[in-house]
């Protein structure tokens, strides 16, 4: 590879100096997929062990108690991994944030706490919904590093597959939530009025997150999400489904439906895993791909001056037409766009052209951006509500989304009207810690 560094100040160095730079950016995207990759599959093995989790504490070590200790081994294994993983990602070539470190931190110390956590399970020292939580609560932490991680990539030609990255990431979580919900109630064997109320809002924000997932994903990929949903188990799992939110307060629920909800919300999880590890890889195989393209044109340094000159700049066309000798001057520019047919379009159209190109760009580039910073929004407004009422995160986003119901208004909206509220309209939250007084 030529010595960029030293190389004097000329045509070609800035040539391959700028092909040099675009190769660093699809590295660096590269390297954050492999970390997207470690982080989802901890999380994956920490929504399971949560799950487990959950039905071993629920039916007071009853069940599950071999499964969960396989896993928990599984998970081990994983956080030694992640482990490594950063510790790659420290490095300063690596173009970590300081953002993207403190959620590494983060993401340690509740790792670090995790043997105390199994511990408290082991000896069923705490109950199953606060295990759920205690989970919950580290997953959510990783989350937002994927989303950060994501959100620092600087090529905006991948922009689609990280929103649809993103959201089918979220939608595995609140599918796993409600794995562990449903799960929970099964095992204790009667119904519970707020934990049914949670496994209905997870099965609505799972719709949302797929929603947007499908409207960003490749064709390929929607179509096997949308022939998943013709599987058997999703029959099964919609009739669970009705059997947990039609139960009446405190009705008796049959505790050894525990195992085939278990199975049927694991096998749709899985769905969602494998969509995502296929998303993920070919992220990855396009970076790869695209990098090796990039460093065999930075070899051939003639044909990078070749393709300079062979692709000037749009408008210098319509220059070279206005000063050729054989057109009229006042036939620029619809005359000589019709003198010339099949090359470059007259000035006025490639003005046209490339403003609708980049209008086009935008627009996509828009709706990503548009997308990612709703959930940024909302959660900032969760946040406020954390802070200020001393509401936990569930507790907060049902208050969102129940004032957005009432009101009939986006959940966005509210977000930012919750954001806008000077400190003084905040009140302790009722006893219900539905909403503010």
């Amino acid at each position: 590879m030529p010595d960029l560094a030293a190389a004097p100040l000329s045509v070609s160095s800035l040539v391959l100096r700028s092909r040099q730079l675009e190769i660093d950016a699809v590295h660096h995207l590269a390297s954050r997929a492999a970390l997207v990759d470690v982080v989802g599959q901890l999380i994956e093995g920490l929504q399971r062990e949560r799950g487990a989790s959950g039905v071993y504490l629920a039916s007071k070590a009853q069940r599950f108690a071999d499964l969960r200790g396989r896993i928990v081994q599984e998970v081990v294994l994983l956080e030694a991994k992640l482990r490594a993983e950063f510790a790659q990602h420290v490095e300063p070539a690596q173009g970590a944030t300081a953002k993207a470190l403190s959620l590494m931190a983060w993401a340690l110390l509740g790792l670090d706490s995790l043997p105390a956590l199994r511990s408290q399970i082991d000896k069923q020292a705490m109950a199953a919904h606060d295990s759920i939580a205690a989970f919950s609560h580290l997953i959510a932490g990783l989350i937002e590093l994927v989303f950060h991680v994501a959100d620092a990539a600087a090529l905006p030609s991948v922009s689609r597959q990280l929103v649809a990255l993103l959201h089918l990431v979220q939608a595995q979580e609140e599918a796993g939530q409600e794995r562990a919900m449903g799960a929970l109630l099964f095992a204790s064997g009667q119904g519970s009025d707020a934990h049914q109320q949670r496994v209905l809002h997870l099965i609505d924000a799972q719709e949302r997150s797929l929603r947007v997932f499908s409207e960003f994903a490749d064709p390929a990929l929607r179509t096997r999400w949308e022939q998943q949903q013709l599987a058997p188990g999703m029959a099964q799992l919609e009739r669970l489904r009705r059997t947990l939110c039609v139960a009446r307060p405190g009705a008796a629920l049959d505790s050894n439906l525990s195992d085939a909800w278990f199975d049927v919300s694991t096998e749709r999880i899985n769905a969602l895993w494998q969509l995502q590890v296929e998303l993920v890889q070919r992220l990855r195989e396009d970076c790869a791909a695209r990098i090796l393209e990039a460093q065999q044109d930075l070899q051939d340094s003639r044909g990078l001056l070749r393709g300079l000159r062979d692709n000037p700049p749009q408008r210098t066309h319509a220059v070279d037409r206005f000063f050729d000798i054989a057109i009229a001057p006042e036939a620029v520019p619809e005359q000589a766009a019709s003198a010339h047919a099949g090359e470059s379009a007259s000035l006025l159209e490639l003005l046209q052209a490339q403003s609708a190109r980049m209008a086009s760009m935008e627009a996509e580039l828009e709706a990503a951006r548009r997308t990612l910073n709703e959930r940024k929004v909302i959660e900032r407004a969760k946040g406020v509500l954390m802070a200020r009422l001393g509401m936990n995160e569930e507790v907060a986003f049902r208050v969102l989304q129940k004032t957005s119901m009432d009101q009939n208004r986006r959940l966005l909206d509210v977000a930012e009207a919750t954001l806008s509220l000077p400190d003084l309209a905040f009140a302790h939250p009722d006893r219900k810690g539905d909403k503010p007084v």
